[in-house]
């Protein structure tokens, strides 16, 4: 592709003289580390460098053109936008020859459930007999290739390289978690949703969005760019969520709800939880089904209507998505058990917000015979408002809570943990900095019946300290732990 092809998306760039129009542009890169002959190199201002300070080694190592949001002294032409990130965006989408066009693409914000809803959703697909991809928090898959991914939502730029290989590989349905991050910073520019799903907004990243208004715009921004409402394309939205009338309004396109609580297009009816899965009638429109999932609690619920909700959107039959629900055994790190045959129950979950705290501790609450421990921390570098409330919530719902670090980052420990503690009046949690030794702690101290919950990292396998990740996974441990103590 010329450069003049490549830039003809674009609208109030210099022009570029005829010789520059004809530069051949056979690769895209952010990182000058990686970029060869024939590249179009971006500048991306990021959090910790700034790559216009790379464009010189991005021109010797082989680029014959630059993005840049300021004037740079180099070889070769630059041509200057006023964002190079959402610039990347569209011409990334642009010189994969749009994918998305080309694939079913669901896409799923809010802040707790994103991850179990796409992969239900990928059990259901794959059931109806669709080739499915999927990008989220846990991996990226491209068919059956599994690619590991440090962010939920990659920059637009690995996103429309991800996507074009789906199309390569014939995938026929897309499931992507977008976070609230990459829809305010335009990386999902250029992406053609399908279906948008909205599972909840409660209390999480304000370090970066400041405020829930804010937070709720940035949700937002996955509804409003779908498009118009003779595209065929749906907003699945969570009714009982107090957002949902203002997502609604903010789309112009189809809306389908779903809920337990309140009306609904898709609902829960007869909810009934216990300690071997959930139970209730699924009715959408006029049709219901009884469903029993292998899934535990409310939350899983939710998740499953999500779900249920989009296929229905995409014409999957309520006996085929029933058929699937009860086949999902459940997601790596999302109430996983941990099991060496003690007689007490480990959960190892991802719980990091409040809400998701909660929800857990209320559900396993519902079925216990004995007590519950929750091991919890707060990760550094991230939203500090919410470390008091979750500490709250672990004494108010368990018997015991052993407050420990997460993933501290450039942070000293103790001051989170001290950020969690100061201002609780309850005397039934103990503060134990090593992860390790905390999970240790509680499961020797359980006794038969109880139950231990360990929150907040679920599938991750290390622990960020410092600017290193030192291998660490959450069920490991607890093996290891409960190993010791059965012998």
């Amino acid at each position: 592709m010329t450069l003049k092809e490549l830039l003809h998306v674009l609208r109030g760039v210099r022009p570029l003289t005829p010789e520059d129009e004809a530069i051949t542009i056979t690769k895209l890169e952010m990182d000058s580390r990686l970029v060869t002959e024939d590249t179009l190199f971006f500048c991306i201002n990021g959090y910790t460098v700034d790559g216009h300070d790379f464009a010189k080694q991005a021109v010797l190592n082989g680029a014959v053109a630059i993005i840049a949001e300021r004037p740079i002294d180099v070889s070769v032409p630059v041509i200057v936008v006023s964002d190079t990130k959402r610039t990347m965006a569209r011409l990334a989408s642009h010189f994969y020859e749009e994918p998305t066009k080309k694939l079913r693409l669901v896409g799923v914000t809010g802040t707790n459930g994103k991850t179990s809803t796409t992969h239900i959703l990928d059990q259901i697909f794959r059931d109806a007999g669709e080739e499915t991809g999927l990008i989220g928090t846990m991996y990226t898959r491209v068919a059956d290739e599994v690619i590991e991914t440090r962010n939920t939502t990659p920059e637009s730029l690995l996103l429309q390289q991800r996507f074009h290989a789906m199309v390569d590989k014939e995938v026929t349905t897309a499931l992507m978690e977008v976070s609230s991050h990459a829809l305010h910073l335009g990386r999902v520019r250029g992406c053609d949703f399908d279906i948008a799903i909205f599972t909840n907004l409660t209390p999480d990243h304000l370090d970066y969005h400041e405020t829930m208004e804010k937070y709720l715009y940035a949700k937002a921004l996955l509804f409003s760019q779908l498009g118009n409402t003779y595209d065929g394309k749906t907003a699945v939205i969570n009714a009982d969520d107090p957002v949902a009338p203002r997502l609604i309004q903010m789309t112009s396109v189809d809306v389908l709800t779903y809920g337990i609580r309140k009306t609904a297009d898709v609902r829960a009816e007869n909810v009934r939880v216990s300690a071997g899965g959930t139970t209730f009638t699924l009715r959408a429109f006029q049709e219901k089904v009884d469903v029993s999932l292998k899934l535990i609690g409310a939350f899983s619920v939710y998740n499953a209507l999500a779900a249920a909700a989009a296929a229905v959107a995409a014409g999957i039959s309520l006996t085929a998505v029933k058929r699937s629900l009860e086949h999902v055994s459940g997601v790596a790190g999302r109430f996983e058990p941990v099991d060496e045959g003690q007689d007490f129950t480990v959960i190892v979950d991802y719980a990091h917000t409040p809400d998701s705290l909660e929800n857990v501790l209320q559900t396993v609450q519902e079925f216990v015979e004995g007590n519950v421990t929750v091991v919890v921390g707060c990760g550094g570098d991230r939203d500090v408002t919410k470390r008091p409330t979750m500490a709250n919530i672990a004494v108010r719902h368990a018997e015991r809570a052993i407050f420990t670090s997460d993933n501290p980052r450039t942070e000293d420990p103790t001051l989170i943990l001290e950020d969690m503690v100061h201002e609780l009046n309850a005397d039934n949690y103990d503060v134990v900095p090593d992860r390790r030794q905390a999970i240790s702690e509680a499961i020797f101290a359980a006794e038969k019946g109880d139950m231990i919950v360990i929150a907040g990292k679920g599938h991750e396998t290390y622990q960020e300290i410092g600017q290193d990740r030192i291998d660490f996974d959450d069920r490991e441990e607890a093996r290891v732990a409960l190993k010791e103590r059965l012998t």
